[in-house]
């Protein structure tokens, strides 16, 4: 079992930018590892305390992952911290070793994890 993480920011707080956002990371995330719909355990969201349009999950659920756990949770409101941020940790079933995962930062997120962003 590994966890893949990324990031990625909405440009307001809508639901369609939190469905097109989500489900851009998502997708990436997944793309890029080769997980496969049945390799997935469950994902975890987690969105800034300014995200109150929908929830990440919600979104998420237009790829058809109504059958895999998943669950939100709000960021700590840190002074200063990256805007409109929707944080995600995917667990999923992989033969890849630690260095072989590829972890997903996008659009305003680049700035989290200059290391890995794509």
């Amino acid at each position: 079992m590994r966890a893949i993480r990324g990031a990625t920011t909405l440009e307001r707080d809508d639901l369609e930018s939190m469905i097109d956002a989500v489900c851009e990371l998502v997708t990436e995330m997944l793309n890029a590892n080769e997980v496969l719909h049945d390799d997935l355990i469950s994902i975890l969201f987690t969105s800034t305390p300014d995200l109150i349009s929908n929830f990440p999950a919600t979104a998420a659920r237009e790829l058809d992952l109504g059958d895999v756990p998943l669950i939100c949770a709000v960021e700590v409101a840190v002074p200063g911290a990256l805007a409109r941020t929707v944080r995600v940790m995917a667990h999923v079933n992989s033969s890849r070793s630690l260095k072989e995962i590829k972890h997903i930062y996008l659009r305003g997120a680049t700035v989290l994890r200059k290391d890995l962003a794509q």
